[in-house]
């Protein structure tokens, strides 16, 4: 069945194994993250010793959700050389580490052997899979849930077969 998603919230309060997010853009456009970009195109960069300057509502989240003992990893596809976006996004990587995400990167050209699914997606506990909708421009533009086990699996196999063949964040270099 498919439905609109709760509140992302409420999908990673009620998770009580792992939540699994498979990213394959390569570039995201959304308003709240739109200062903290612009601060990094100007040349800041978050001091990692410095957790107020980078700490945020969602890092706390999820340091509250590995803390209750789920398994948080991410993955991103990436296209190399790698978007200015994308640049961005491994330059702040650190603060989704510090809060407890295991973080792996998989260049594009890696990927081609492996069968994925069209959108991004959140695998919950194995079961539920949030897929994320984004126009050509990286515009959030709504998501669903759905339970459906054939769904499960096709993502679960896609997370893991591109987990497996990432790089760990400490070892990826752009």
């Amino acid at each position: 069945m498919w439905r609109t998603a709760p509140p992302f919230s409420e999908l990673l309060a009620g998770c009580q194994r792992s939540a699994l997010h498979l990213e394959m853009r390569d570039h995201y456009d959304d308003p709240d993250e739109a200062p903290r970009v612009a601060a990094w195109e100007s040349g800041y960069r978050p001091d990692p010793d410095d957790r107020d300057s980078w700490w945020r509502p969602w890092l706390e989240m999820v340091s509250e959700t590995v803390a209750r003992g789920v398994e948080m990893r991410r993955a991103r596809i990436v296209s190399e050389p790698v978007s200015r976006y994308t640049h961005y996004l491994y330059d702040g990587t650190f603060a989704n580490i510090a809060a407890g995400e295991q973080i792996r990167w998989l260049p594009r050209k890696k990927a081609s052997v492996i069968a994925l699914p069209g959108n991004d997606f959140w695998l919950f506990d194995g079961n539920l899979v949030r897929f994320g909708y984004f126009s050509g421009g990286g515009a959030y533009l709504g998501d669903e849930v759905t339970d459906q086990p054939d769904v499960a699996e096709l993502c679960a196999t896609a997370f893991e077969a591109v987990w497996n063949a990432a790089t760990p964040h400490d070892e990826y270099r752009i």
